[in-house]
């Protein structure tokens, strides 16, 4: 399948090339599937750059950054982790999630990010790893709302000085977005999910609602439709049935608004 370009309605291409040029690292604040991923990927494709990528979690440790001791046959040597290797490459490093990853995850990275872009690898030879000059980093966060989200400490926040605030794009803009991704023509049915999902999304950010959709459903919700299933069917699926998991009530509610939408 051919890969969808990304569409830029908040032009943080233009803000990423800057900083880019600049050599400051940047920020990319958003709910889930408002496109912070795509978005970078293009930018590094654009760039013609190699792009590393590290998704944080709870899971995350620093030897997934800095890397592990290992024994093989006898010799006892160093797999250098995603960090150092990107910093040593002077690659471009997407750190996704970042404020989903533990404090002391943090404190490394910290360390490398901070003007001086070096690290001293005392798991290994205390070597000093310094970071190319075309070492790019770019790092997203979700809201607090998000479950698993902390609060990033303030220096941290500090080593990302260019910060581009991605939400949910108009109406217009996500059907063109929907429409790259299929073949039939089903823009009535793509704008009614679109206005459901968005009717959904306030709902959550209000907390009326524990779970906002994303471009990803809307994108599926078309993508169902090229497949010849009714847009009321597609809508359940795609939209409705994942309340189910917050209770009756929640997904009862959710059913109600997709029936008043597209009927029986």
């Amino acid at each position: 399948m051919e890969e969808v370009q990304y569409l830029d309605w908040s032009n943080s291409i233009q803000i990423l090339n800057k900083a880019y040029e600049a050599g400051l690292f940047v920020l990319i604040i958003g709910p889930k599937g408002t496109g912070k991923t795509s978005l970078v990927r293009d930018f590094a494709k654009n760039k013609n750059i190699n792009l590393d990528s590290i998704n944080f979690s709870l899971r995350t440790r620093e030897s997934h950054l800095i890397g592990t001791k290992t024994l093989k046959e006898g010799t006892v040597s160093f797999d250098e982790g995603l960090l150092i290797k990107s910093m040593k490459s002077g690659d471009m490093l997407y750190l996704d999630e970042i404020n989903s990853a533990e404090a002391d995850v943090l404190l490394r990275l910290d360390e490398a990010l901070d003007d001086r872009r070096q690290i001293v690898l005392k798991e290994s030879t205390g070597e000093v790893v310094k970071a190319e000059e075309s070492w790019f980093v770019v790092s997203t966060i979700n809201p607090l709302t998000h479950s698993g989200t902390k609060e990033l400490p303030p220096q941290l926040l500090s080593r990302f000085p260019v910060r581009i605030r991605l939400e949910y794009p108009p109406e217009n803009i996500e059907l063109e977005i929907v429409k790259k991704h299929i073949s039939g023509n089903h823009e009535s049915e793509i704008l009614q999910a679109i206005k459901l999902a968005n009717t959904l999304r306030q709902a959550a950010a209000v907390e009326e609602l524990f779970y906002s959709p994303s471009l990803r459903e809307t994108i599926a919700f078309g993508k169902l439709l090229d497949k010849g299933m009714s847009s009321k069917q597609v809508a359940d699926i795609v939209f409705g049935n994942v309340y189910a998991q917050w209770g009756n009530i929640e997904y009862q509610k959710v059913s109600d608004i997709i029936t008043s939408m597209f009927g029986n």
